[in-house]
């Protein structure tokens, strides 16, 4: 299946994630990481882009920024190019450097900025470059250096970030110290990045549908608001509730809600069990845990079902239908 356009709107904010091909490593040394960062600074200023966070590790790299007047697209496109014909002329190679397409992933910002700004930042911390939040206040590669005063990287909004946890900058700095420090368990947050994610705030209260794409980070309204002031097309079809769901693919294989909880043994059954891994957290983005407990099997098991149902719903057109409308 072709993807669908990047959402490329000024204004909006993007977490961009960017990886080197095959996984290979785009930073070698930090000669390589200050070449990219003052070329990062230098587009931001050129360019009037503000940068809310930033982190670059060994293989990509994660950006949060909101675009004013030059489209993400062309402020990438100069970022990197530039970025690969300085790394390949350096380490005397040839070839592409990145993966064909960044992931850019529009944000709606109330309940996602400081989230996304926590999980960009503390990315050496989880992946052991830094032993804890102390170096990493002093850690020269990401933007929480910078938003601590020990590093300066010029287009970085660093007053906007610390706008939400006071007025006096030292004060502020504490408090937004404090909440990296609250953030440091967190672990992986499969909710902000990665695949089959839960794009949207799903209502608890009843069964009905909300907008959802896999391009944005944001409420079914923020979707909505995309499409009416903005004309974002390829939205996606609306989330199902679990319950929903199941009831949905049950009539359609001709099985009971609970054979599929209780794992029947018919071909049908199996089959419905996949579609519901499938559709459920890799279509709608409910997470893997709330697919396994419905399912009552492991989130691994989740995962290999979803291999199988991705397979089942290509191939059949009234099954695609079934989540149409």
């Amino acid at each position: 299946m072709p993807r669908a356009a990047r959402i490329d709107i000024p204004g909006l904010l993007h977490h961009v994630i960017v990886r080197g091909i095959e996984r290979r490593d785009i930073f070698l040394d930090d000669s390589d990481r200050s070449s990219f960062v003052q070329r990062f600074g230098l587009l931001l200023q050129q360019t009037g882009t503000q940068c809310l966070a930033w982190s670059l590790m060994s293989n990509h790299l994660h950006l949060l920024v909101k675009p004013t007047t030059e489209k993400l697209s062309s402020f990438m496109r100069r970022l990197l190019t530039g970025y690969a014909v300085t790394f390949n002329h350096r380490h005397h190679r040839s070839g592409h450097l990145f993966q064909n397409r960044y992931k850019s992933i529009v944000c709606e910002e109330d309940p996602y900025l400081l989230e996304l700004v926590r999980y960009i930042h503390l990315n050496p911390l989880r992946v052991g470059l830094v032993p804890d939040v102390q170096a990493l206040n002093r850690y020269q590669w990401t933007g929480h250096a910078v938003i601590m005063g020990r590093q300066t990287l010029d287009g970085q909004n660093v007053g906007e970030v610390l706008s939400y946890f006071g007025k006096k900058t030292k004060a502020a700095r504490e408090a937004y110290c404090r909440f990296i420090i609250d953030g440091a368990g967190q672990g992986n947050r499969n909710e902000l990045v990665g695949g089959g994610l839960q794009r949207v705030k799903k209502s608890r209260v009843d069964d009905q549908p909300v907008m959802y794409d896999e391009r944005i980070l944001g409420s079914g309204p923020f979707v909505q608001y995309l499409i009416e002031k903005h004309g974002v097309a390829g939205i996606e079809n609306p989330v199902l509730h679990l319950p929903v769901l199941v009831g949905r693919v049950a009539d359609f294989f001709g099985v009971t809600v609970d054979e599929i909880s209780e794992a029947g043994r018919s071909k049908a059954v199996s089959k419905a069990r996949s579609i519901v891994s499938y559709v459920g957290y890799r279509k709608m983005g409910h997470s893997g845990e709330d697919v396994a407990r419905v399912l009552g099997i492991t989130r691994s098991g989740v995962c290999r079902r979803a291999e199988a149902g991705e397979q089942l719903f290509r191939e059949n057109d009234e099954l695609r239908k079934l989540f149409q409308d």
